[in-house]
């Protein structure tokens, strides 16, 4: 079997220390954390100046082009702690017929357990063993619970998942196979939430809820780091993610800002188009109020699980991303993300997640608006494989026995 030099050669580590995203105050690298004194995720530093002088991309561009490549723009220091399970650089997949000529879709369910969860999770879950964590627990809408039972499994770490009580089927048994004990709960993700909390708070074990501890951010930010070498160092014009937690949506962004202080790219930035269900939008809502946080959205309801979350804890990261980068935060009803799966499908041959769907659902939304164009290199996120969620019934049979019309087939 051939060697992955980008797992096991030991490289340098540039992590200085963890600031927290909304106050500035600094907190020590190599300790465990949760949440910053302030109640707000917390955001990993490193010495840029120095990667610089020591890294170039060149350098990137001769190495196997998984998302392990970025070592030196990541906070795991020692090879040993890494947790992989095969974590592949993501293809671009045109969408000429459903989107456009000028659309690709960076298709996240080819990584370990289907789903991109799987970046922010082997992340995550290689620092919580660096660090010495052995219970972990965690609310998920699905595929972030697969991810940290498979990584968690791997290396011995204890998990608890909470999901709430309409979480797809497959999602929960899948959770369970690779090892988590798994509860539903008669809720939404934020009541699961409160519950991981409060054991959190009685020493029961550590919580890793989106964005309450500082690593996925780390994990997911690779997309962007992917996105940028993949397109030969110009990123697209427009990005449309789906948006829950949104720690993919504020690692770009924080990626993006890494590889320009590098040198590595200029200051252009993509429209950074926050995607959610019309059923469950907070972060639109607080767009459109022109404020900084947004308000539990009470009565949560969508088909795309994934982005059912109505409340998240950066909501201000995610906010301010999308304001500085021109970009918007849009609502998608459900009917129209199911016929975007259906199109994608049907007329492209690219299964998307619901959640995918709603991301081009989101792009259709924004080229009727003028927000976008389709001159536009535009980059739709599919978080998930399509495989994971119900598909219209097929039934049609066919009796070999009888005279068959071969007309009607």
């Amino acid at each position: 079997m051939e060697r992955n030099i980008n797992l096991l050669e030991a490289r340098p580590s540039f992590v200085t220390h963890l600031e927290c995203s909304l106050t500035g105050e600094l907190y020590p690298a190599d300790q465990l954390h949760g949440l910053s004194a302030a109640g707000r995720p917390l955001l990993v530093r490193y010495d840029l100046p120095a990667i610089g002088k020591r890294l170039s991309r060149a350098d990137i561009e001769r190495r196997p082009t998984d998302m392990w490549r970025w070592r030196e723009l990541l906070p795991v220091r020692r090879s040993e702690d890494i947790v992989s399970l095969g974590e592949i650089e993501t293809p671009l997949i045109p969408l000429p017929r459903s989107a456009g000529p000028a659309v690709i879709v960076k298709d996240e369910g080819r990584l370990p357990t289907g789903s991109f969860k799987a970046r922010g999770l082997v992340m995550a879950v290689s620092m919580a063993k660096a660090l010495g964590v052995t219970r972990i627990a965690m609310p998920t809408n699905g595929n972030a619970g697969a991810a940290l039972a498979a990584y968690a499994t791997r290396c011995g770490i204890e998990t608890i998942v909470f999901c709430p009580e309409d979480t797809p089927e497959i999602n929960v048994r899948e959770i369970a196979m690779q090892g988590a004990r798994v509860w539903r709960v008669n809720g939404l993700i934020d009541d699961c939430g409160a519950i991981v909390g409060e054991g959190a708070r009685q020493g029961r074990w550590f919580d890793f809820s989106t964005l309450k501890e500082p690593y996925r951010i780390e994990g997911k930010k690779t997309m962007g780091l992917e996105l940028a070498a993949q397109l030969g160092w110009e990123l697209p014009d427009a990005i449309f993610y789906p948006t829950g937690g949104g720690t993919g949506l504020i690692g770009m962004w924080k990626a993006f800002d890494e590889l320009e202080a590098l040198g590595w790219i200029g200051s252009h930035r993509p429209k950074m188009f926050a995607v959610q269900a019309a059923g469950c939008a907070p972060i639109v809502k607080a767009f459109d109020d022109g404020v900084e946080h947004a308000e539990r959205w009470e009565g949560a309801h969508t088909v795309a699980a994934g982005i059912r979350v109505p409340r998240a804890v950066g909501d201000f990261l995610i906010l301010r991303a999308v304001r500085a980068s021109g970009g918007r935060a849009v609502a998608v009803e459900d009917h129209a993300t199911l016929q975007a799966v259906d199109d994608a499908a049907r007329q492209d041959g690219l299964l998307l997640c619901p959640e995918g769907g709603a991301t081009l659902a989101a792009y259709r939304l924004a080229l009727e608006q003028g927000w976008v164009t389709e001159r536009d290199r535009t980059v739709l996120f599919n978080c998930s494989t399509g495989l994971k969620y119900p598909m219209p019934p097929a039934p049609r049979t066919l009796d070999r026995t009888q005279t068959i019309d071969f007309d009607s087939l």
